[in-house]
C-alpha cells in the first residue's frame, strides 16, 4: 500500500524536476557499490550530514547503468535545487555535496566511462566485503525479491556462466540492452572487486576512488565514517549511528561449497591490498 501511495507523488515530484533540471545540483560524489555490502547503511549515515544532499526521489537513480538513453536533464531532476544550498553555504562555510547510491554502478561495464564523462572531477566509494558471503547473501536477496528462480545457492552458482555469457560484451556494444542475468545473476562476477576497481581508475583517477572494507564499517563504524568525512572533504558535524539494512535470512553454506569460494577468491582479494592499504579483514 505505501509503495502504490509513493508512485503518484513520485511522479509529480518528478514532473516538477524536469521542469527545473537547469536550476538543480548534479552530484559531487556517488557510492558505487559493491551489491550486499553496507552501502544502504553508509547511504543513510551520510544523508543525515547537514553538509550532504541526497536524491529528492529514492537513494539510486540508475541513471549510468539502466537510463543512461534519457539524458543528463532527466539525471539531474532528481537532485535537489542548487537554491537549496546557498542557506546551507551562509550557515556552514562551504557548499554541501550531492550524491547517490546505486550498486550496479561498479559492475556495469559502461557506467564508469558515463560517470567520467558527465560527472567531471566525482569521487567515487566503493564498499567490499567478503565475496564468498556477499554471493551468498546476494542469492537469498534475489531470490526474496523474485529475479532469482533457483532456491538452490549451489546450482545458481553452476549456472552463472551460462547466464553471464556474451551478456557484459552486449551491453557494451547493444544500445539500450538490459540484462536481467547480469544485473541479478553475477554471484561470483560481481565478487571479484579488483577486477571491477581496475576498470575505474584509468578513467577517474585513483586518487577520487575510496574503497572501504565493510568489516570496518561495522565493526568500528566511527573510524570507517571519519574516512569517508576525510575523502569528501567534510567536517564532523554531530555523531552519526550506523544500522545495518537489508539484512535477509538465509541457508547456511556447506563447508566444501565455503572453501571452494575461499580459493577462487584468494588472487582477488590479494589485489585489493593496495586499495585498502592492509590485507581485507575477511583474510586475517
Amino acid at each position: 500500500m505505501r509503495t502504490a501511495l509513493k508512485r503518484p507523488a513520485h511522479a509529480v515530484s518528478f514532473a516538477a524536476g524536469r521542469v527545473t533540471s537547469g536550476g538543480r545540483v548534479l552530484p559531487s560524489f556517488l557510492i558505487v557499490g559493491a551489491q550486499r555490502c553496507g552501502t544502504t547503511s553508509l547511504y543513510r549515515a551520510l544523508s543525515r550530514h547537514p553538509l550532504v544532499l541526497k536524491p529528492v526521489l529514492r537513494k539510486g537513480v540508475h541513471y549510468f547503468d539502466m537510463a543512461y538513453d534519457r539524458g543528463l536533464s532527466w539525471y539531474r531532476a532528481h537532485f535537489p535545487l542548487a537554491s537549496r544550498a546557498l542557506p546551507l553555504r551562509l550557515r556552514y562555510g562551504r557548499d554541501p555535496l550531492a550524491f547517490e547510491s546505486a550498486p550496479y554502478y561498479l559492475f556495469h561495464p559502461l557506467a564508469g566511462a558515463r560517470i567520467a564523462e558527465d560527472l567531471p572531477g566525482v569521487k567515487l566509494i566503493a564498499l567490499v566485503r567478503d565475496p564468498v558471503e556477499r554471493a551468498c547473501s546476494a542469492h537469498a536477496h534475489e531470490l526474496a525479491r523474485g529475479f532469482e528462480t533457483e532456491p538452490c545457492f549451489e546450482r545458481a552458482l553452476a549456472l552463472e556462466p551460462e547466464r553471464l555469457a556474451g551478456e557484459a560484451e552486449r551491453l557494451r556494444t547493444v544500445p539500450g540492452y538490459v540484462s536481467h542475468a547480469h544485473r541479478h545473476h553475477a554471484y561470483l562476477a560481481r565478487g571479484r572487486y579488483a577486477e571491477q576497481l581496475a576498470r575505474l581508475e584509468p578513467l577517474v583517477g585513483h586518487d577520487r576512488i575510496l574503497v572501504l572494507d565493510s568489516g570496518l564499517l561495522f565493526r568500528d563504524p566511527a573510524s570507517a565514517y571519519d574516512r569517508v568525512l576525510g575523502f569528501l572533504g567534510l567536517p564532523r558535524l554531530g555523531n552519526v549511528e550506523f544500522e545495518r539494512h537489508n539484512a535477509r535470512p538465509r541457508a547456511v553454506m556447506p563447508a566444501s561449497v565455503h572453501r571452494r569460494l575461499r580459493e577462487h577468491f584468494e588472487p582477488w582479494d590479494e589485489l585489493l591490498v593496495p586499495w585498502l592499504g592492509t590485507v581485507p579483514s575477511w583474510r586475517r
